[in-house]
C-alpha cells in the first residue's frame, strides 16, 4: 500500500489529518507539484486525472478522492470513528461534510482556479481537460465564501464541533477548507468569533500538523 501525497495540497492533507486522529501509518510518495509531476507520465497511470492524494493498494488498485480514501480507512479502522457510527451521527457527519465542500470550499476553488495564473487554461483538476479562467467564478467564489464562513459561525455558536458529539470528518474537512483558503486571500472576519473558537481548537490538535 502506498499514499501519493503532496505536502502543502488540502486534499492530501485531509488524509494525513484523518490518517493522524487514527494513528494510522501508510508509506507515502510525495509528488512534486510545483515541478508539474502530477501530469507526468509516471504518475498519470496512477491517477489519469493529475490529481493527489492517490492510494494504491496491495492488489494494484487505486483510490484517488480523499473522502473516498478516507472512507476505506474508517471501514478498516472503525475506532476512533470519526464518520459516526449511530444513523444520525453518520448522516449528520456527512450532511456537514457535503456542505463544506460545496459551499467552502468550492468556493475557494473558483477563487483560486479563476484568478491564479499558474491555473492558466487548468481552471478544472483534471490532466485530460483544458478549460479557460472564468473571472465571474472568481467573484462568484467570494460571495460564497462570505456566506459559508457567517452559517458556520453561527452553526458553532452553540456546540464545541461541527456535527454535534466529538471532533469528526467534518471538522477536518472544514479545517483543511479554510487554512486553503489563504492561498484564494479568503479569510475569516474576526467577528464571527464562534469560528475563530473552533479554529484555534481544532489547529491545536497534534493531527492538525500531519
Amino acid at each position: 500500500m502506498k499514499l501519493y501525497d503532496a505536502p502543502w495540497a488540502p486534499s492530501p492533507r485531509r488524509v494525513r489529518i484523518f490518517l493522524a486522529e487514527k494513528g494510522i501509518e501508510v508509506p507515502r510518495e510525495a509528488i512534486d507539484l510545483r515541478s508539474g509531476e502530477q501530469l507526468g507520465d509516471a504518475y498519470l497511470l496512477i491517477n489519469p486525472r493529475g490529481a493527489v492524494p492517490a492510494l494504491e493498494l496491495d492488489d494494484g488498485e487505486v483510490l484517488c478522492e480523499s473522502a473516498a480514501i478516507c472512507r476505506y480507512f474508517e471501514a478498516l479502522h472503525p475506532e476512533p470513528s470519526l464518520l459516526g457510527t449511530t444513523a444520525i451521527e453518520i448522516g449528520r457527519i456527512e450532511s456537514w461534510t457535503r456542505r463544506i465542500e460545496g459551499d467552502g470550499y468550492a468556493a475557494v476553488v473558483y477563487v483560486l482556479r479563476n484568478t491564479v495564473p499558474a491555473f492558466k487554461d487548468r481552471a478544472i483538476p483534471d490532466a485530460g481537460l483544458s478549460i479557460a479562467q472564468i473571472p465571474e467564478l472568481a467573484e462568484r467564489g467570494a460571495q460564497m465564501w462570505d456566506g459559508f464562513t457567517r452559517a458556520l459561525d453561527r452553526r458553532l455558536e452553540d456546540r464545541e464541533w461541527i456535527a454535534g458529539g466529538g471532533y469528526s470528518f467534518a471538522d477536518i474537512t472544514a479545517l483543511v477548507t479554510i487554512d486553503f483558503a489563504r492561498a484564494a486571500k479568503l479569510t475569516v472576519p474576526e467577528r464571527l468569533v464562534h469560528l475563530g473558537r473552533w479554529h484555534a481548537e481544532a489547529s491545536a490538535r497534534p493531527s492538525a500538523q500531519a
